[in-house]
């Protein structure tokens, strides 16, 4: 039985630092085969913390005064997965400057925790709302 209070915590440290000014904090929440998903359009994956940690720069750079506001969250197993630890689902809104441009968008992870860090990020937030808030041409 995996520790839900505990993996809550570890996901919630993990979206305060993609809000904070530095990238190896979030990198060092992350594991080794970290698996980082978008299912929104403008969203780019990638697998392993290195390839992770080499990209955190660039995010922060391109959303300056990132913060991230936890509206809800929701911890679970999931069903029938062997391995100790927690799916943790975590509603948001999504703040920064884009190109002087405020922008705010709504957005749900699906964080999974394994041994206090984060294996799988899933994120989705909606592109639409981000392209009318900027003005900027989806082309």
């Amino acid at each position: 039985m995996s520790n839900r209070d505990g993996d809550r915590s570890v996901a919630l440290d993990y979206v305060a630092a993609l809000g904070g000014t530095d990238p190896a904090e979030v990198a060092a929440l992350v594991s080794d085969d970290f698996r980082n998903e978008h299912h929104a359009e403008l969203g780019s994956g990638c697998v392993g913390r290195d390839e992770y940690a080499r990209r955190l720069p660039g995010f922060f750079a391109t959303f300056p005064n990132r913060r991230y506001e936890v509206i809800e969250t929701a911890v679970g197993e999931l069903v029938g997965d062997s391995r100790d630890g927690s799916e943790v689902v975590v509603r948001y809104r999504f703040g920064a400057d884009v190109e002087g441009t405020r922008i705010d968008i709504p957005g749900v992870m699906w964080i999974s925790v394994r041994d206090g860090l984060v294996t799988r990020r899933l994120d989705c937030w909606d592109s639409l709302t981000f392209y009318r808030q900027t003005g900027l041409d989806p082309a």
